[in-house]
């Protein structure tokens, strides 16, 4: 069975979607399908089919989060430490062509995103960065090819 890393701040945020869809969009969406068939014919109630195909995508999200949640594994990046890059670390690199300096958190595939500047465990940067120290140099394989940074600090906060 995959086990699915995640951040505790990752976990709760599944948690309250799950919450959010069971609890406010699944009544809705079952009211509104109550209200379309009131209004007679189902073979041509665009309001029918529109709050079935949306009934289909809540259900099936729902059953993704619960089979994530049931899989995940949280760990605490606050309880971590040490000079290598683990899950949730939050590390500092610079690119050694362009100087650009950039820090990213390392995190679970559901928490990720690049304007909070969290990167997917997934992701080649994070895969090339594990086990890695301050100093080392990473190569990544990008688009546009072959990219060098060098690791200036990991924390974890």
């Amino acid at each position: 069975m995959k086990k699915y890393p995640m951040t505790v701040p990752g976990h709760a945020a599944l948690e309250a979607e799950l919450k959010q869809l069971k609890t406010e969009e699944r009544p809705y969406i079952i009211n509104a399908i109550a209200v379309a068939r009131e209004h007679g014919d189902l073979k041509e109630n665009a309001e029918y089919h529109a709050a079935k195909e949306k009934q289909g995508f809540v259900e099936g999200r729902i059953q993704e989060l619960e089979s994530k949640l049931t899989l995940a594994m949280v760990i605490d990046a606050t309880k971590l430490g040490g000079d290598t890059v683990k899950f949730g670390a939050t590390v500092s690199i610079v690119n050694e062509d362009t100087d650009e300096e950039s820090t990213y958190q390392i995190v679970g595939e559901d928490e990720a995103s690049i304007k909070d500047k969290k990167i997917s465990i997934t992701a080649p940067i994070a895969r090339a960065m594990i086990s890695k120290e301050v100093g080392d140099v990473i190569e990544v394989q990008a688009p546009g090819g072959t990219k060098s940074y060098e690791i200036l600090d990991i924390a974890y906060v």
